[in-house]
């Protein structure tokens, strides 16, 4: 289907020339992506505040050196899993859109329209929360911006959204520089917490430190829990699918970005928790909120909580970023198979699909207006894991019923690898309506009201 310009919209699956990928054409994505923006957008949609503050809720759990990184080694196994298994997906069908592209390939166009609404929907939502924090944290720093975090907030979107009108190019080379500048920013926190930490004097605490084992079921119950904060914090591994006919060569980068992406988080994550263990024993870092910033308070003194602010400005911009890029592709994948609007196919010369940027854009400024941004979250992390359990059936279905399609790449020991990351997904899937029943109902009452949703918009999108 041609765009406002008349030329025609970019097809995967047809077979282009080496001219075809690089050269802008007005009208479609352009392939000019390669491994470094991969392990770019990984980076910078997994580690976000989660890292800075999850370590406590573990050690609360496990007040053991052992178990606590010994958690983190088993999170970041469970991603490599399901990274591995999705990696097969992205290479057989690079298409850019996300989890949509192959749930839709393979369980057909209601539950492809399920995932990819909802997955729509999350991805610009978290964006808002991102940079409603970002605003909070740049509030105390910036005077002039206290007390106005929503506006922040939405200047940041904004912001985001008009370096990314330019083009893929210069959506590539904004996730590079920030989510290198993050990674180097939280090791050289690292590195001065490991060196520094024989010259911080211990802070006496008034009440008992916690350092009791649970053992036995308490045990097992303890490392679930704890195992489930750890995978949280991994999540965010999925964004080089986001924009798999954008890559020069998918088969060989997207599962290079996507296992070497979960390998450099694990990297990243083992050093600074055993940085901040260097600092805040771990009986002492039990409960704490926020254990970035008792390192940073004990490391640097008073200028502790500036250098931290610091940190998560430009940690959590490289998040906004990625997540902008991420949200303007799903809507398109969408439009692209007639379930959503003609309009939201149109590619600018940059290689930008604007109208789905501008979709995106608007609905994160609604969000952050009307505050509704962590209920929309709560009600749709139910689909968080949803979408991958359906992602990692299709795998299955599709090696069965395509046994003969051209693979770049497979997942080892198959069915195992793919069979254990589908079966940790239906088991998080029974948690979560388990643990958090009133919005697991609502998740399944939006998949219902997704029925009649879909039939208007399929309607709508091939009108």
């Amino acid at each position: 289907m041609p765009d406002a310009s008349g030329a025609p919209l970019a097809r995967p699956d047809r077979d282009a020339g080496p001219d075809d990928r690089s050269t802008p054409s007005r009208g479609k994505l352009l392939q000019v992506l390669g491994l470094a923006f991969g392990l770019a957008v990984l980076v910078g949609n997994t580690i976000g505040m989660g890292i800075l503050r999850t370590p406590g809720e573990v050690a609360a759990l496990l007040p053991s050196v052992p178990l606590f990184m010994l958690v983190w080694v088993a999170g970041a196994a469970y991603a490599l899993l399901g990274a591995m298994t999705m990696a097969e997906l992205g290479a057989m069908r690079p298409r850019s859109g996300g989890q949509y592209t192959f749930v839709h390939h393979a369980l057909g166009p209601f539950p492809g329209f399920v995932v990819g609404w909802t997955d729509w929907i999350s991805t610009v939502g978290s964006g808002a929360a991102v940079a409603i924090v970002l605003g909070e944290y740049l509030g105390p720093l910036v005077p002039a911006l206290a007390g106005r975090e929503s506006y922040t907030a939405a200047s940041v979107v904004i912001g985001f959204g008009l370096l990314q009108w330019g083009g893929v190019r210069i959506g590539d080379m904004t996730q590079q520089i920030t989510s290198l500048v993050k990674a180097v920013a939280l090791v050289v926190l690292a590195g001065v917490a490991l060196f520094m930490s024989g010259s911080v004097d211990a802070v006496p605490t008034a009440a008992p430190l916690v350092s009791s084992v649970p053992v036995g079921l308490a045990l097992g119950g303890a490392v679930v829990v704890a195992l489930q904060s750890a995978i949280f914090t991994y999540d965010g591994w999925t964004g080089p699918v986001y924009f798999g006919e954008e890559v020069r060569d998918p088969g060989r980068d997207i599962p290079r970005a996507m296992i070497g992406g979960v390998v450099l988080v694990l990297a990243i994550y083992l050093v600074l928790n055993a940085a901040f263990l260097r600092v805040v024993p771990v009986a002492e870092m039990a409960g704490d909120p926020f254990v970035a910033a008792t390192v940073a308070s004990r490391l640097f003194g008073p200028t502790g909580d500036t250098i931290l602010r610091a940190l998560m400005i430009v940690s959590l911009l490289a998040s906004v970023n990625a997540l902008v890029l991420m949200g303007s592709r799903v809507p398109f994948a969408l439009s692209r198979d007639g379930l959503l609007p003609a309009a939201l196919q149109r590619v600018n010369a940059g290689g930008m699909p604007t109208v789905s940027l501008l979709a995106g854009t608007l609905l994160a400024l609604g969000f952050i207006a009307t505050n509704t941004f962590n209920t929309v979250l709560a009600l749709l992390a139910f689909f968080f894991v949803a979408s991958y359990a359906l992602s990692f059936t299709s795998l299955f279905v599709l090696r069965r019923r395509e046994p003969d399609t051209r693979r770049p790449f497979r997942v080892p020991l198959y069915p195992w690898i793919p069979g254990a990351a589908l079966a940790g997904s239906l088991a998080f899937l029974v948690a979560a309506v388990l643990g958090d029943r009133t919005n697991s109902l609502w998740a399944l009452a939006l998949v219902a009201l997704s029925g009649p949703v879909y039939l208007v918009m399929r309607r709508v999108g091939r009108g």
